[in-house]
């Protein structure tokens, strides 16, 4: 019976997709969307100052008065989150009692961080705590500014974006595995929407989603390039300029395509277990060169500081001054929120057969304290150095955050062969990042795609290739043209588009209790009828025996 409502279900759907030319795809959300981006790019580019005008002045609007409605949903989507997990709905299981985990805990831990947040880790681990023990935050104040700053930090890469991933893929995971509905976006709506998913309704979510998550993987790639080719030029000795970015753009995306055309199960899958190897021997190098006793310390007394006053920090939203966490804080939060269709997308695919408990509790647990512990590693380390060198760390990486990591690398003091070792991490580092966008760009590659083919999870390697290419291309575009301008302007229209999804996952949050409380009933009567069936027949065994 369920599988002939999801063959009627995406039948409905499915038959308006372009299947010529080997392609498999939804012709409205496809072409909309790549026409919304490269025209967006293109007045970007050659309207560029007013564009950036236009644009900051749309972001200043949202941030100043949208503040609200970004802290207030961030900790309404934790306490869902933690609702699902914990009561009696946790015990239902995504896709169904007899389903499987396709992966296991380790390679579904490693895509998890690789998908969420691993570059944004690599290149904000040195510079964001630095700032914060410089420029101290009307948040988590405390009598040490050390701990204060890691407490800030993990206030922006901790339960907060990892509540917001989770309460979105467990929705498109729920809604595609448990309820037979594509793996899409639209999907999450068809408990208001019904049918009208299926149709333009559902093309403008879908729509929404792709844009959003192509403005994202076009700036972080576009941004992101910039601190290879400071690696390589700390490594090498080649120029920083955007001749070189761009080559180094064409090369990540031909290594991305690669990894696109064999999978989720074979190149994303490889590469976000080598992602967490690498890092990991990367943390414990610097953990045991630099200042050990010291970062262990401030772990513990950061981690206490950020207990101890989440709730009061959660919730505070200044009523005077607002440029701080308009710039921090709730930039942070329309970020993570603008990046969500992408991440959560990507975690429901590969993340079928977990029970809602089980979910959560990695999701919105594991990546935050690991997140937690390479922060303090690193950001721990940086803030060490710059108090034993007056300041002169923060001096040179304030305003040149792509150079944070390999400057802190050149700072710390190594007994033996320093240079080679130096050298050696700088190289590792260089490593870590390239390997660590190859695989957003991939896995964004396979949710971009997925999306524009109504939710198909076996859609043509052209159609692959095509979307890895096109984030390539714009991030190259507008490097060659506007240089980091332009791509600022880019990372901007991306913060705009948190406003509107905020809403719709307040939206979701609701739809998904109101689904999942509904099917965990129906299982609960079902569950009751079999139980009273058993024991009627076991009685009437019972009096045929006393009878015999």
């Amino acid at each position: 019976m369920k599988e002939d409502i999801k063959r009627q279900q995406e039948e409905k759907l499915y038959s308006r997709n372009f299947t010529k030319f080997g392609l498999d795809m939804n012709p409205v959300v496809s072409i909309v969307a790549g026409l919304f981006v490269l025209l967006f790019s293109g007045y970007a580019l050659f309207n560029l100052d007013h564009a950036l005008i236009v644009i900051e002045s749309l972001k200043s609007t949202i941030l100043a008065k949208g503040d609200w409605l970004f802290i207030l949903s961030s900790n309404f989507f934790i306490g869902v989150s933690l609702f699902l997990a914990f009561s009696k709905l946790g015990k239902v299981k995504i896709g169904g009692v007899d389903s499987k985990p396709e992966f296991s805990n380790f390679a579904w831990y490693s895509m998890l961080l690789s998908a969420g947040m691993g570059i944004g880790l690599m290149f904000w681990a040195v510079g964001e705590p630095l700032h914060h023990s410089a420029v101290i935050p009307p948040i988590f104040r405390n009598t040490n500014t050390e701990t204060s700053a890691l407490a800030t930090t993990f206030f922006h890469w901790g339960l907060h974006p990892w509540g917001i991933y989770t309460l979105i893929s467990l929705a498109l995971s729920y809604f595609a595995y448990n309820k037979n509905l594509p793996l899409s976006l639209r999907s999450v709506f068809y408990p208001i929407l019904k049918d009208k998913v299926f149709g333009i309704v559902g093309d403008i979510i879908d729509v929404l989603a792709v844009v959003s998550c192509l403005f994202g993987l076009a700036t972080s790639l576009g941004l992101g390039v910039q601190q290879i080719n400071s690696g390589l030029n700390y490594l090498l000795g080649i120029g920083f300029s955007v001749k070189i970015q761009v080559g180094l753009i064409a090369i990540i995306t031909l290594m991305a395509t690669l990894s696109v055309i064999s999978g989720i199960d074979k190149g994303v899958k490889m590469l976000s277990k080598l992602n967490i190897k690498i890092a990991f021997v990367f943390m414990t190098a610097i953990l045991f060169l630099g200042p050990t006793s010291y970062i262990l310390k401030l772990f513990s007394n950061s981690l206490g500081v950020y207990l101890n006053g989440f709730v009061k920090s959660s919730f505070f939203v200044s009523l005077s001054d607002s440029t701080w966490q308009g710039d921090w804080s709730v930039f942070y939060l329309a970020w993570w929120i603008s990046w969500s269709p992408f991440v959560g997308m990507f975690i429901a695919r590969v993340s079928k057969g977990r029970t809602i408990r089980e979910f959560v509790s990695a999701v919105l647990l594991i990546p935050s304290l690991l997140s937690f512990v390479w922060l303090t590693v690193f950001g721990g380390t940086a803030i060490h150095i710059n108090n034993s060198y007056g300041g002169k760390l923060f001096e040179v990486v304030q305003n040149n955050l792509p150079v944070a990591l390999f400057e802190l690398i050149n700072f710390i003091q190594i007994p033996v062969f320093a240079e080679i070792a130096k050298v050696g991490l700088s190289t590792l580092a260089t490593l870590l990042v390239i390997s660590f966008f190859i695989t957003s760009s991939d896995s964004g590659s396979l949710v971009v795609d997925n999306i524009t083919s109504g939710g198909k999870l076996d859609s043509p390697v052209p159609q692959r290739v095509f979307w890895a290419c096109m984030e390539g291309l714009v991030a190259a575009i507008l490097l060659l043209i506007g240089g980091e301008k332009a791509l600022s302007a880019l990372q901007t229209a991306v913060i705009t588009t948190g406003l509107p999804f905020a809403i719709i996952l307040v939206i979701m949050s609701v739809l998904l209790i109101k689904s999942v409380r509904d099917s965990y009933n129906k299982q609960k009567i079902k569950s009751k009828e079999v139980s009273k069936k058993r024991d009627a027949k076991y009685k009437r065994n019972n009096k045929k025996t006393y009878a015999s």
